[in-house]
């Protein structure tokens, strides 16, 4: 009976042992946060090069933190300075899923860096991609920007997707009573995996004269996880 009850006891002793180890192995547990991948792009056109990078992550440990920006510029061939770019840096919280409150900062070659306030909205599924994203900035001849994006990319095997985007933008500055800057740009192209290729197009507004640039040509972006 000794040996029997001595039996016992050690699988007793092995089985809590099991289980305190799953329970600690449980805990030490967590869900990983799912990032979405950095996208980068180039449009190659009649006026220059585009580029264009939207970076939107998650601080792994604290989900609801995280980073957006967008860095955007043209490059045209006949001039040998950069005179049109943008980069927008933010620090997020998710308020509820897929809308976020952000502060930062925005840059320009004409107004420099200014803090920024605004509401960021995303949703996506393997087909369809919606973000919106709203700025004001902290100045004394204020702006308030719009910047909307849909992407549609139906499968067409395991290995390609039909590829289609509009993007538009809208600033207004509160000083003058009239916008500032604005554009549209469509793509239109095929998904290998990461790599999406096809034809652009950049209509871009400049000034409340709205002075026009439009350019026409083939885009080349990549997917960076």
């Amino acid at each position: 009976m000794k040996k029997i009850t001595l039996i016992k006891e050690g699988v007793f002793i092995v089985l809590f042992s099991i289980i305190g180890r799953n329970a600690i192995a449980q805990e030490n547990l967590q869900i990983p946060v799912v990032n979405p991948p950095i996208n980068t792009e180039l449009l190659f056109s009649n006026r220059g090069v585009a580029f264009q990078m939207i970076i939107d992550k998650k601080i792994n440990s604290i989900p609801k933190l995280g980073f957006f920006s967008v860095t955007s510029l043209v490059g045209e061939w006949d001039n040998d300075q950069i005179n049109d770019y943008m980069t927008q840096a933010s620090l997020t919280y998710e308020i509820v899923k897929g809308l976020k409150v952000a502060g930062g900062f925005h840059v320009t070659p004409v107004k420099g860096m200014r803090p920024i306030a605004g509401l960021i909205y995303s949703k996506a599924n393997p087909t369809w991609l919606f973000v919106a994203n709203s700025r004001i900035d902290f100045s004394k001849d204020t702006n308030i920007e719009g910047m909307f994006l849909v992407e549609y990319k139906p499968k067409i095997n395991d290995n390609w997707r039909f590829y289609s985007r509009i993007q538009a933008l809208y600033e207004y500055s509160t000083l003058i009573d009239m916008q500032t800057r604005s554009y549209v740009m469509g793509r239109v192209g095929l998904s290998y995996k990461e790599i999406t290729f096809g034809v652009g197009t950049n209509i871009d507004y400049y000034g409340p004269e709205k002075h026009n640039e439009n350019s026409i040509g083939g885009f080349l972006s990549f997917l960076l996880f």
